[in-house]
């Protein structure tokens, strides 16, 4: 009954009460009675927590559903279920953006290709150690920008990037010499792609060799080979690039870029890493090497 009541309550000002209350099946009267009522403690609280979500919801740019949002307030020593968060988002109105399907973008390349190093497993023990790459494409008033990432699985952290007005092998090569120059490649590192002619080009292979990188890729026309990837992508285009129109390929670059480096790198909170930051887990990693005791 008291969830009615709350409902009735919150659309007091957008519908006539007594005809809520008889879409409800509840009293008038009742519902005034309560409504008279000095708010209990658990009304307080709800109210307090509203307030925290609305909050938090707009921080993290209306993309947070209710689980992102328990875990940022259960983090602020604030414990809250899933369940709690999800009435409180529903009745407030507030909803999460929606996944669309994501395409691909590379074409598969003829010639000769790498073995699968990575086998669907895209985890990493450590910084530098497993990289992935793929690229997208967004639409402007000037046609197609092209995006080119480079993720490092450890943190999920996007290392490197590039975008340009054309998807030729620079475009790669450019994110790769970012991600480079950003991390600390291991001895046995892998670089994981889709078989897409950029990638799979002599150009490329080239610079992963001079870096010490050992090429992998995936199979053709299969995206959970590349899946961690293309997850990224289909999480900018829903955040970010579906709810914006861009009239210039200058304003979706700067949008794009402020996206990856300020919010996705250091605010937002990912599911795969325990609901950190992926700022957070690299910080995590290097404050335990610095931790270990040197030997005697």
């Amino acid at each position: 009954m008291t969830d009615k009541y709350e409902l009735i309550a919150a659309e007091k000002d957008n519908y006539p009460i007594r005809k809520m209350c008889q879409w409800l099946v509840v009293s008038a009267s009742g519902f005034y009675d309560w409504y008279r009522r000095p708010a209990s403690p658990r009304a307080r609280r709800h109210a307090t927590l509203e307030t925290q979500v609305r909050a938090l919801f707009a921080a993290s740019r209306q993309t947070y559903g209710a689980r992102r949002i328990a875990a940022a307030l259960t983090a602020s020593g604030q414990p809250t279920s899933v369940r709690l968060v999800r009435r409180i988002m529903r009745r407030a109105g507030l909803k999460a953006c929606q996944r669309r399907a994501y395409r691909r973008t590379t074409i598969p390349g003829q010639a000769p290709t790498p073995a699968d190093l990575v086998r669907r497993d895209f985890t990493a023990t450590r910084p530098g150690a497993k990289l992935v790459g793929d690229i997208t494409y967004v639409r402007t008033g000037e046609g197609w920008l092209y995006l080119a990432t480079v993720i490092d699985l450890y943190s999920r952290k996007v290392i490197g990037w590039s975008m340009a007005n054309h998807m030729r092998t620079e475009l790669i090569i450019d994110a790769f010499t970012m991600a480079a120059s950003r991390t600390t490649l291991t001895p046995d590192a892998i670089f994981h792609s889709d078989r897409g002619t950029q990638y799979t080009s002599d150009a490329y292979q080239r610079i992963l060799k001079r870096h010490g990188v050992r090429p992998s890729v995936g199979a053709t026309g299969v995206c959970w080979d590349n899946s961690a990837a293309e997850s990224f992508f289909g999480t900018l285009k829903n955040e970010l690039v579906y709810r914006e129109t861009y009239p210039t390929r200058r304003a979706a670059r700067t949008a794009i870029a402020e996206y990856i480096e300020v919010f996705y790198n250091r605010q937002r909170l990912h599911s795969t890493l325990g609901y950190h930051t992926p700022e957070h887990i690299e910080h995590l990693y290097q404050a335990s090497r610095t931790s270990i005791p040197e030997a005697a």
